[in-house]
């Protein structure tokens, strides 16, 4: 068993451990490859163990790994600070992006989304602990983006995105996971037709998975350190 191969059995297994704690059935809680800042080759051979869904931060770096992987059918998440100017290269060249907390970032990847092409999976990154160097969108300003994106023609609100504060404290874990998912549930109830949680990494997948997360982003866990 080589080493791509023992990483995604140990993070699946997890996975599914997590969800039999909690009630719930592993195949409900998809999980996308963070593979920033790793070879082309390591995303081959999680491919070829049926990995399809892999997530950049990076956006020279992503479209390079894409020019380089033309035969494969993977799917291409943007996670990290979408800048207005890389707004348009986004657009064009990826299937979701989960970090959108503007109404100007909205407009412009639904404007510069090519025609040909369906409409962009957009999750919300709410900055759920209101920490002042995150990303995000103070959960008070999330009604109000869903309500922009559900009237753009191109994009498809799928859900929230959430990077609570790191702790090794359990019981902050779950609260933190537990408001992103009141929020959730809030755009539920006023109509959106929303699927996606997009919460729990390497450290804390078991406390997001109990929390209510369907879809978990594991980087060192499944590839090793990164390269510098």
């Amino acid at each position: 068993m080589n080493e791509s191969t023992k990483r995604l059995k140990m993070v699946l297994e997890r996975i599914e451990k997590a969800c039999f704690d909690c009630g719930r059935a592993p195949e409900d809680v998809s999980l996308l490859a963070v593979s920033k800042r790793h070879p082309v080759e390591k995303i081959i051979g999680l491919n070829k163990l049926g990995v399809s869904a892999f997530g950049e931060n990076h956006l020279q770096e992503a479209l390079q790994k894409q020019r380089e992987l033309p035969d494969l059918n993977l799917e291409w998440h943007f996670i990290g600070n979408v800048q207005s100017n890389k707004t348009r290269a986004i657009a064009e060249n990826f299937q979701w992006v989960q970090s959108v907390d503007r109404h100007k970032i909205l407009e412009r990847l639904s404007a510069q989304r090519p025609a040909h092409l369906e409409p962009i999976n957009v999750c919300l990154q709410v900055n759920i602990d209101l920490e002042p160097q995150k990303a995000g969108a103070n959960p008070e300003e999330i009604l109000q983006l869903a309500e922009h994106a559900d009237g753009l023609d191109n994009i498809k609100l799928r859900g929230l995105m959430a990077i609570p504060k790191v702790t090794t404290d359990l019981m902050q874990q779950h609260e933190s996971f537990r408001r992103v998912k009141v929020l959730f549930e809030m755009l539920k109830n006023e109509g959106y037709d929303i699927d996606t949680i997009s919460m729990g990494m390497s450290s804390d997948l078991e406390a997001a998975i109990s929390e209510g997360s369907n879809m978990v982003r594991i980087g060192t866990d499944l590839f090793g350190k990164r390269q510098s």
